[in-house]
């Protein structure tokens, strides 16, 4: 079965978000790229979490950039995301969501941390995969219960 190189370097992207410390400041700058984390986020009764943040990429940033976040509370870490990036110039605003099992997957409203990544992947020769940071940031956040 063949997979398409897009496909297959945002997979790898993905793994290699999840697995990712960062050690930047709450509102990270680069070269006019920058990503930041709100002090809120949201978990619903149906085991959804949710973070936001913007962030602003340059339109010379390569293709494919895509926002990835982990999430980590007591002892678990959750790495999720993948949504597109707009390197426009211009700030957006971003959100990114995952579903959890509560039974398998402990997240309670309270305090944990953030991480939130701009990131590009290039696929190479022989499934080699290169990851270029546009700009990280990291954030203590609060998880608030939203009853829907």
């Amino acid at each position: 079965m063949r997979v398409p190189t897009r496909r297959l370097a945002v997979t790898a992207l993905s793994a290699l978000a999840a697995g990712t410390a960062f050690t930047a400041p709450a509102d990270a700058r680069s070269h006019e790229n920058s990503i930041s984390v709100q002090e809120v986020g949201h978990l619903s009764g149906g085991g959804r979490v949710t973070l936001y943040g913007t962030y602003v990429c340059t339109p010379s940033s390569p293709r494919g950039v895509q926002i990835q976040v982990t999430l980590t509370q007591d002892s678990t870490r959750l790495g999720f995301g993948g949504q597109e990036a707009d390197c426009d110039g211009r700030e957006h605003d971003w959100s990114a969501s995952a579903d959890v099992n509560p039974a398998l997957v402990d997240l309670h409203p309270g305090a944990a941390g953030a991480q939130a990544a701009l990131q590009s992947a290039s696929l190479h020769s022989g499934f080699k995969v290169s990851v270029s940071y546009l700009a990280r940031a990291e954030q203590d956040v609060r998880l608030e219960q939203r009853h829907r």
